[in-house]
């Protein structure tokens, strides 16, 4: 143990002697001074692993942490890999309002200015959708976003988008990047010398006049439809989309939606959401209320950089919606609003079975593929046009005959989407809860809920999932097991990965989905029950959130 602690004390300061910010420096030496070894060992134990995901992680000193040097090396890894598509590489480089993020930024663009490439700084603070707009628009080598999306105040992270780099299929332009890059780029962290050795430059380009602009007379065209008579209120919990909605708002010819004020405005403390992500219990409640407060038909909320997107109804009988039933209400509208056999829906396997059901009543192709969005607006093959893409964590993304202007998840064309199906609905004296309805009885009541297993000990999580595929439960509840899917090999051409999904019958229909978390210490179950409407629909709900408490009681003593 003591020559452990000896070694990582040594890593401390060689880490010390190479780190350029002073105040990781500070803190690191407070540290060492201090003697807190278990804090030493949190810091340089581990490092932030680089994948499709890029970085994410909490702010401090250490290869551990987010901070000025694992920004710096991680940006030469970009460098070295965009500059294989030829001298001079274009790397947009975008950041959110969170701590440290310009920082980041800044010190990214210049050790890419200092590599060759040719870095563009976006002006400000900027949703995470504007930076892969910026990839598309400006026909990049790639691009880099500042981000942690919607973890704590504490956290930050860094995104990588493809784009004309490392070998890139003609139309992934703006996606995020997927194998083999990620392990190219990690590759080339691991060659890049300490921080404070790489060459840092001063060519830094300013973004060009009006790219915000062009963002929102792209998503103007969209397949929002016709109706434009609705109140919104809208929140972007405290982080960067407020501004940017707005005017994608005007330009499509919306009226301005109603803020909630004491969250719309970027603070990186976010005082009123510690946990900035609109899925959590209870962050949706000051929108909800200032919604109806206003009489607003419709609630959405961004989550801090923008790229997710969550709706409620607010007033009497009125609730927050699952991220099944907007991608369910999404699909129906982008359908009906574009044409052509060769249009392709997309979800992930722990969604909600629905959108094939929609994409077969309206003649089109429904896809499955592994959660992200890597794999989803990749989803179709030759020919075929992806004209909307989502996945049950409220992300969404429309295309159309226009095209996609992101090809990520992004929660502002979702937003003015959306709009338009509240819009379109106000103008028949309807509500977006009424529309639910309308999909129930067309296409079965689709009732989702999730359980999650949060433990520190991965072995508990990979011992469940062995377990779980050598001796499957015969039922989870009343509900009988008619099938079992194991995604780890490779089950309807997907890539392999480590879920099972669980066909269930007996009384209603239903699916467990089971797979580790790949952000977070955690196993998830995603639940699924669907009931056919007859006669009273309030009826056909309750029994089936009946169901689903009797399916989360059984998952969770299996989990």
């Amino acid at each position: 143990m003591a020559e452990t602690l000896v070694d990582l004390r040594e890593r401390a300061r060689v880490w010390l002697c190479h780190d350029p910010d002073p105040r990781t420096r500070a803190e690191l030496e407070a540290l060492l001074d201090s003697g807190d070894d278990a804090a030493l060992a949190d810091r340089f134990g581990a490092r932030l692993e680089f994948g499709t995901a890029g970085l994410r992680g909490e702010l401090g000193a250490g290869p551990n942490r987010m901070n000025t040097a694992v920004a710096m090396r991680a940006a030469a890894g970009v460098a070295a890999w965009a500059g294989r598509s030829g001298p001079g590489a274009l790397v947009p480089v975008g950041y959110d309002a969170r701590h440290r993020s310009a920082d980041f930024a800044r010190a990214t663009a210049e050790v890419l200015a200092g590599a060759g490439c040719r870095p563009v700084l976006l002006p400000g603070p900027l949703p995470t959708p504007v930076l892969a707009f910026a990839v598309r628009r400006l026909r990049a080598a790639a691009g880099v976003m500042v981000t942690a999306s919607h973890n704590p105040a504490r956290d930050s992270g860094y995104k990588v988008y493809q784009g004309t780099a490392g070998g890139a299929v003609p139309g992934e332009a703006g996606a995020q990047i997927n194998a083999p890059s990620d392990a190219e780029i990690s590759d080339a962290i691991d060659r890049a010398p300490h921080a404070d050795e790489l060459p840092r430059g001063t060519g830094i380009a300013s973004a060009p006049e009006g790219l915000v602009s062009d963002y929102a007379a792209a998503l103007a065209e969209l397949p929002i439809g016709g109706a434009r008579d609705v109140r919104v209120c809208h929140t972007p919990l405290h982080g960067v989309g407020g501004a940017v909605l707005r005017a994608a708002f005007a330009e499509a010819g919306f009226p301005a939606p109603y803020p909630v004020a004491e969250q719309d405005e970027p603070d990186p403390d976010f005082p009123t959401a510690p946990f900035p992500n609109p899925e959590e219990p209870g962050v949706m409640d000051p929108a909800m209320a200032e919604g109806e407060r206003v009489g607003a038909d419709v609630v959405i909320a961004n989550d801090p950089d923008a790229d997710r997107l969550a709706v409620g109804v607010p007033g009497p009988g009125g609730r927050v919606l699952t991220g099944d039933e907007v991608g369910g209400l999404l699909a129906e509208h982008v359908l009906r609003l574009t044409s052509g056999a060769d249009r392709v829906v997309a979800t992930t396997v722990v969604s909600a079975g629905l959108l094939p059901k929609i994409a077969a009543a309206h003649g089109v192709r429904g896809a499955e593929t592994l959660t992200g969005f890597k794999w989803l607006v990749r989803a179709g093959g030759p020919g075929d046009r992806n004209v909307f893409s989502y996945e049950e964590a409220l992300g969404y993304c429309i295309g159309g005959d226009a095209g996609r202007p992101v090809l990520d998840k992004d929660g502002i064309g979702a937003a003015l989407v959306l709009a338009g199906v509240a819009a379109e609905a106000r103008r028949n004296g309807r509500t977006l809860l009424d529309l639910l309805d309308d999909q129930a009885r067309a296409y079965g009541l689709h009732r989702t809920a999730q359980v999650s297993l949060r433990t520190d000990d991965a072995d508990r999580i990979t011992g469940a999932m062995a377990r779980l595929r050598a001796h499957p439960p015969r039922a989870f509840g009343p509900l009988g097991v008619e099938g079992v899917e194991d995604f780890a090999r490779g089950t309807g051409g997907l890539p392999p990965t480590d879920a099972l999904r669980f066909r269930l019958g007996g009384g209603a229909r239903g699916r467990v989905t089971l797979r580790p978390s790949g952000t977070e210490p955690k196993l998830k179950a995603y639940l699924e029950v669907v009931l056919p409407v007859v006669g009273g629909i309030a009826d056909v709900r309750r029994e089936a959130d009946g169901r689903l408490e009797e399916l989360k009681e059984a998952v969770s003593r299996v989990m």
